[in-house]
């Protein structure tokens, strides 16, 4: 029996995670693909790649499109025989050719305190218990741009607050305080990370809740005003310009309005999918093209060294500005040399969509 492969289309989309709604689309941007057209493929350490399949699997089982294969993965251990026995390779094309954009991402380090200080001083929230989720979206059409995310005020709905208006609060319950303004908002970026307390203890935060409000560049915004050329901008460039210019710090990172809220977590980084990433083996995806734990290879550069980066990696991960047919963002995975690459990373690079071969693609 062969089932038709069904994308979801995202309708809410957040830093790190994501809230969904179900739409039956038939994927019809793809090529069939021989794996000896993927460049280094069989170079690739493809027993780790299934590895990180099966623990993907976990979760992502659960759709139909991936039940069977993902009950198959159990009788391999060499990924080479798993893939090239039960995939099709399909490139994912858009109407401007087959090559698009790979960024990415990182899970950062933070240092901070359970207690305020004159140091510590920057929460990470909780989610908001004022905070809510609008149910009845067909009644509240006019908050579906924000995600569907409210305050209740003498019975009605509301937008929820916007970053300025939110760190202006102090009622809200915070999981400990940091000593970086601006790596508390990169940390909201990048979903997920790691806090070191001044006591010793590390502990790891997660994706909990979003304010709903659309997630706006502040790269953009310094293009926009003068002060970074657009082939100059990365991670670290912003950093550099907010440091030395403390006096719009403020200016330009409410010029932002979503805010990310967190929880603790046990586990380090985890994506949309809810199971650990593995550093250059996980990738943020847009959901309307590509599901959550397809396998996917990517052709794409290093952005320091720019040598070839072919691998074999697994969707497990959305992002607010993850949007596209050609489109992904490479977990790097911890510390300071990712960080730096995560950076710098803006390529250009193909993906190919490993199809299980019991799904149809139109």
């Amino acid at each position: 029996m062969k089932y038709y492969l069904f994308i979801i289309t995202i309708v809410f989309l957040f830093n790190g995670c994501s809230t969904k709604k179900e739409e039956l689309i038939e994927i019809k941007v793809t090529k069939k693909t021989p794996f000896d057209y993927l460049n280094g493929f069989y170079d690739d350490d493809l027993d780790l790649a299934l590895d990180v399949f099966k623990k993907a699997c976990t979760k992502s089982r659960k759709k139909e499109q991936f039940k069977n294969v993902c009950e198959n993965s159990l009788n391999f251990t060499s990924g080479k025989e798993f893939f090239t026995k039960n995939f099709t390779p399909k490139v994912l094309v858009s109407s401007s050719g087959d090559k698009g954009l790979i960024t990415g991402y990182y899970e950062p380090l933070l240092y901070g305190s359970r207690e305020k200080t004159n140091f510590y001083k920057y929460p990470i929230y909780k989610t908001p218990k004022d905070l809510v989720t609008i149910k009845n979206k067909k009644k509240y059409p006019s908050f579906k741009n924000l995600k569907y995310k409210a305050k209740i005020k003498n019975g009605k709905y509301y937008p929820y607050d916007t970053r300025a208006q939110i760190e202006q609060k102090n009622n809200l319950e915070v999981i400990c305080y940091v000593n970086d303004l601006i790596d508390l908002f990169f940390l909201q970026v990048q979903g997920s990370g790691r806090v070191l307390l001044n006591s010793g203890e590390l502990i790891n935060v997660g994706y909990a809740n979003q304010n709903g409000r659309e997630y706006k560049s502040i790269g953009k915004k310094l293009i926009d005003d003068g002060y970074l050329k657009k082939e100059e901008v990365s991670l670290q460039t912003i950093k550099s310009f907010l440091n030395n210019n403390p006096k719009k710090i403020k200016e330009i990172l409410d010029y932002n309005p979503s805010y990310v809220f967190f929880t603790e977590k046990e586990q380090t980084a985890t994506g949309s999918l809810n199971v650990p990433l593995v550093a250059k083996r996980n990738i943020a995806v847009d959901r309307r093209y590509i599901p959550l734990g397809m396998p996917v290879f990517i052709e794409t550069s290093n952005p320091k060294t720019k040598e070839s980066i072919n691998k074999l990696v697994i969707a497990a991960d959305t992002g607010g500005a993850i949007k596209g047919e050609i489109r992904a963002d490479y977990f790097l995975g911890y510390g300071e040399e990712a960080m730096e690459l995560a950076g710098l990373m803006k390529e250009e690079g193909r993906l190919f969509m490993l199809i299980p071969n019991d799904v149809e693609v139109q």
